[in-house]
């Protein structure tokens, strides 16, 4: 999907919707456990706007606010990935897990701030999510399969924590020594 996430209420705002640049392991941002959103503004709703673009255009299926330098506690989200299927973007305001299988399911993870690295992750299967929405509703949901893992990682990030931290020492040294050489390659550029 292209240009702008529709939105089924009316906005009272004009806001042009923009894609934002996303940091790139290691900075120190991606480590910090970022805040609570106390109060659904119009600028929090552009700023998830603006997320949902910088996600698609990236392409990826998953962004965290802390990815693109803000400290807020906001992911969007949209794993629908069958051709010809409607999209179906989420943005969650303070999500948080609370309920977890014992049975897990591993799938290959990536990150659009840790590009072109894959590594094999082992989560909770499925997972009961919490959180705010753009209209300030609290929403539940069960997720299982890709919507669970993708929600776990951005959910993660928001605590500071990202997929190669479930990975052995070795491998994340590696990961990093490449993120490192990436984001020297960019700056000469």
């Amino acid at each position: 999907m292209h240009g702008a996430v529709a939105r089924p209420r009316a906005r009272a705002y004009l806001a042009l919707i923009m894609k934002r640049p996303i940091l790139i392991h290691p900075d120190p941002r991606l480590k910090k456990v970022a805040k609570p959103v106390s109060d659904i503004s119009d600028e929090l709703r552009g700023l998830a706007d603006d997320m949902l673009e910088t996600m698609y255009d990236a392409p990826g299926i998953g962004l965290a606010a802390p990815q693109i330098g803000v400290d807020a506690r906001l992911i969007v989200l949209d794993c629908v990935k069958e051709e010809g299927a409607a999209p179906r973007p989420l943005a969650m305001f303070n999500p948080e897990i609370v309920a977890a299988s014992d049975e897990t399911s591993t799938y290959e993870e990536g990150c659009l701030s840790i590009p072109e690295q894959f590594a094999e992750v082992t989560r909770p299967a499925e997972v009961t999510v919490r959180w705010i929405d753009a209209d300030g509703n609290e929403v539940s949901e069960d997720m299982n399969g890709l919507w669970a893992t993708c929600v776990q990682h951005e959910i993660d990030h928001l605590d500071g924590k990202l997929f190669i931290d479930y990975l052995k020492p070795l491998k994340r040294q590696l990961i990093t020594r490449k993120m490192m050489k990436l984001k020297r390659e960019r700056a000469r550029g």
